[in-house]
């Protein structure tokens, strides 16, 4: 029964952060600026990639494990520590980004990568004896094989910063780095839990067999071509990119497959489920990155290449990513609402879990996101403020509607 109030922590934090980025960028939307490879704003996108997104992903592991992959996470005075050394870890990384001081960036990681580690460490201890597909269970076990090469090799950026022993172009080992934990990690993760989650909100029978297993192969060997293409600054990562794409487009098969076998829908359902329509337009946001980062990986006409570049990080981060732990979280926490209000009374509570959703609540984000994204494309690879500044502020108001949106389902619970 997942009803620790650790998941409440991870997720405080994570629109806390968010939020921060996407108001700095509403009342100075020129931070950007025409290169995305400057302090302030490498300290911004790691609001997105590490309090948002990790801190989502932490947090929401206590509420998956126990549904979804049959292993218990209560959580102990470890995970709370771990909790605080996450905290204190990304607000030391970003802070020590903003004023440009890497020493202290690669410091401060190291409290990112315990917390990370105990939540792991106990995680794949518990899938030892669970009954998961071995497909699923590859793809969160290489998930954190990559967050841990990701953080060492953003580490050793960051004291390389100050010593110069890399022998590697600053540039080019970002990169690297930026794909391993979004790619490796952050996509890597929520495709292999995906197999599991997407059935039970359809709800569809749970796919089997070893093809579950393709995606997270090819995921990562195009991770590791590309990554080592970046390196070594090769021409050629066009094989990593082709490789990655392929990984997509097997984990789109798989629920296309799952869309073919869905079982009846709870009556409880409001009748649009609009987290659900998040997470379509997510999955839109990635056929965006794909193409622009295949562009890229052939070699588009310079001109053109910095605009490329936005879009890809853009559609990539915010929009399918983030926008698909949000969209996944409407889903998740009722389900985490119905199992606290549970623990907390001994009794079942008065509504189902599926009752719990507001349809306008969920509505409002969707809408929220769904302005805030096309702004955001169009500004930020163009240099827009205006629509940099519109977007940011819609960004805000679908995070603070989220926020909102999680106190509503966990009180609601609650009422008899």
């Amino acid at each position: 029964m997942p009803a620790s109030a650790a998941p409440l922590a991870y997720y405080a934090f994570a629109y806390a952060g968010f939020a921060a980025a996407a108001l700095v960028l509403a009342i100075d939307p020129a931070i950007p600026g025409a290169s995305f490879y400057q302090p302030r704003v490498v300290a911004l996108v790691h609001l997105l990639t590490l309090a948002w997104l990790t801190g989502s992903i932490l947090g929401s592991l206590y509420i998956v494990a126990p549904l979804a992959l049959g292993v218990p996470m209560p959580a102990a005075k470890s995970d709370w520590m771990a909790f605080g050394a996450f905290a204190a870890g990304v607000i030391g990384m970003v802070s020590h980004f903003w004023i440009n001081t890497y020493d202290g960036m690669a410091w401060s990681a190291a409290l990112v990568l315990a917390a990370i580690a105990t939540v792991g460490a106990r995680l794949l201890r518990g899938l030892r004896g669970s009954r998961l597909p071995g497909g699923v269970r590859l793809h969160i076990v290489l998930a954190f094989i990559n967050i841990f090469a990701a953080a060492a090799l953003g580490m050793l950026i960051g004291f390389d910063r100050s010593r110069g022993f890399l022998g590697v172009s600053p540039l080019a080992a970002l990169f690297a780095h930026a794909h391993i934990a979004a790619v490796g990690f952050v996509s890597m993760l929520v495709i292999g839990l995906g197999y599991r989650l997407i059935p039970m909100i359809l709800p569809a029978a749970m796919p089997a067999g070893r093809s579950i297993a393709l995606s997270a192969l090819l995921l990562q060997s195009g991770l590791v071509l590309l990554a080592t293409s970046l390196l070594i600054e090769s021409s050629m990562v066009w094989p990593g990119a082709l490789l990655i794409a392929a990984g997509f487009a097997s984990f789109a098969v798989h629920v296309r497959s799952m869309l073919g076998r869905r079982m009846p829908r709870p009556p409880a359902l409001p009748a649009r489920d609009w987290s659900t329509w998040q997470v379509h337009a997510a999955f839109a946001c990635l056929l965006i990155a794909i193409f622009s980062g295949g562009a890229l990986s052939i070699g588009a006409p310079d001109d053109y290449r910095l605009s490329l570049m936005w879009l890809y990080g853009v559609a990539g981060l915010v929009g399918f990513l983030a926008q698909m732990v949000a969209g996944m979280q409407g889903r998740l926490v009722p389900l985490y609402a119905w199992y606290r209000a549970y623990a907390a009374s001994g009794a079942p509570p008065a509504r189902a879990a599926n009752a719990l959703p507001s349809a306008a609540f969920a509505r409002s984000i969707f809408l929220s996101w769904a302005l805030a994204l096309p702004l955001l494309l169009w500004g930020l690879p163009f240099e827009k403020q205006l629509a940099i500044r519109a977007g940011a502020m819609c960004l805000l108001a679908g995070l603070g509607l989220g926020a909102a949106y999680v106190i509503h389902l966990m009180r609601a619970a609650k009422r008899v």
